[in-house]
């Protein structure tokens, strides 16, 4: 008896664990996708979209369980999320493209050593680089669209590193 007991209280132990690593992925992917969505934005010169996706991307940046971080991952967090909301708010709140552009750069650095020290983006994620611009940014797609230069030279870039999935897409 003592022993199902005991099998019961680790299979508990084990789905709650499990469960708050499921949220921590859902809800690191949802920034993910919010950041693509700022940076194909800026791409299309759109500015208002631009907005409208950095503002989510800093309520989404809220919904990481801190708490079901591990320890590499909570330094990362403690590093880079400030930052990351500082430079999303600036986007969100601008209606100059070339300032949106210039938060772009420093929230896609500061985006990509989170990306690095979590691994745990569903898709793979491009880190791009614009030698006009000297910046870097991360793509859904080897295709180059650079958010930096927008329409003006929108295949102005080269493909520098790719992030593998870490989990595979349902």
């Amino acid at each position: 008896m003592k022993a199902i007991k005991f099998i019961m209280a680790l299979l508990l132990i084990a789905t709650f664990f499990t469960a708050k690593a499921t949220d921590f992925k859902t809800a690191f992917n949802a920034v993910v996708q919010n950041y693509l969505e700022i940076k194909n934005a800026l791409a299309a010169d759109n500015s208002k979209a631009a907005n409208v996706a950095a503002k989510k991307f800093t309520d989404a940046l809220k919904n990481i369980p801190a708490a079901a971080l591990l320890s590499n991952q909570k330094s990362a967090w403690e590093k880079y999320s400030e930052q990351l909301r500082f430079d999303g708010e600036h986007i969100g709140e601008s209606t100059s493209i070339s300032h949106q552009r210039e938060h772009f750069g420093k929230l896609s650095n500061n985006f990509y050593a989170l990306l690095k020290a979590f691994k745990q983006n569903e898709q793979p994620l491009y880190q791009q680089y614009c030698p006009m611009a000297k910046q870097y940014w991360l793509s859904e797609s080897t295709t180059i669209k650079n958010p930096y230069l927008g329409k003006q030279m929108i295949e102005c870039g080269e493909t520098k590193e790719t992030l593998k999935a870490a989990v595979a897409k349902k």
